[in-house]
């Protein structure tokens, strides 16, 4: 039997950007966003994109894109033009809108579907963000807390591989002003992992 080459990035990729496994449930239909490159040495997985997000194309453009960018201490050039930084979702797709008016959680079919197919084409990967807990459930699975409070004042103990943060949404201000820690102890050393990262000398 004659072998099936594997699959490239450049296919995995393209076959998530054609992805319409949940086109009938989406209400600006399907619009897969992700950024990922063989050379990402730092990779985001986040929660799922905004209406902003699906309009332009771009991960976090938006104000929980500036609140994140300040996270890491980098610019938007920086943030989206460097090839050693890659951004996948748990829903690489808008997802609607909650009854409360918050974005509603990334559709489920979606993050066992491409992470598995995508995250092993990207083998230089040292460090992963995990961005708020539908993230974190789904790449630490039992080595998550049972809460996005206790994972991420955990941080340090999944280290080198993973860091959980919280989703830097305006939601989230009242979480970091309770949680003075988070700016006080994290920041500086993902600052430094991200220099490190992207910006080697």
């Amino acid at each position: 039997m004659k072998r099936t080459p594997a699959e490239t990035l450049a296919e995995a990729v393209a076959a998530a950007r054609a992805c319409r496994l949940c086109a009938d449930i989406l209400p600006l239909g399907p619009r897969p966003v992700l950024h990922v490159d063989a050379a990402a040495r730092l990779l985001i997985a986040s929660q799922a994109p905004g209406t902003k997000v699906h309009a332009s194309g771009q991960s976090f453009d938006d104000a929980s894109g500036d609140r994140l960018r300040d996270w890491l201490g980098i610019d938007r050039t920086a943030f989206y033009g460097n090839r050693r930084l890659a951004i996948m979702a748990m829903g690489l797709c808008y997802p609607g809108r909650d009854a409360k008016g918050g974005d509603k959680p990334p559709i489920r079919i979606c993050a066992p579907t491409w992470h598995p197919r995508i995250r092993p084409l990207l083998p230089n990967i040292e460090l992963t963000l995990l961005v708020g807990s539908y993230a974190q459930r789904f790449y630490l699975g039992a080595r998550a807390k049972p809460s996005l409070d206790a994972t991420v004042a955990a941080w340090r103990d999944y280290l080198p591989e993973y860091l959980p943060l919280p989703h830097p949404s305006w939601r989230n201000t009242g979480w970091l002003k309770r949680n003075p820690w988070f700016e006080r102890e994290l920041l500086p050393p993902l600052r430094a992992a991200v220099q490190r990262l992207l910006f080697p000398r």
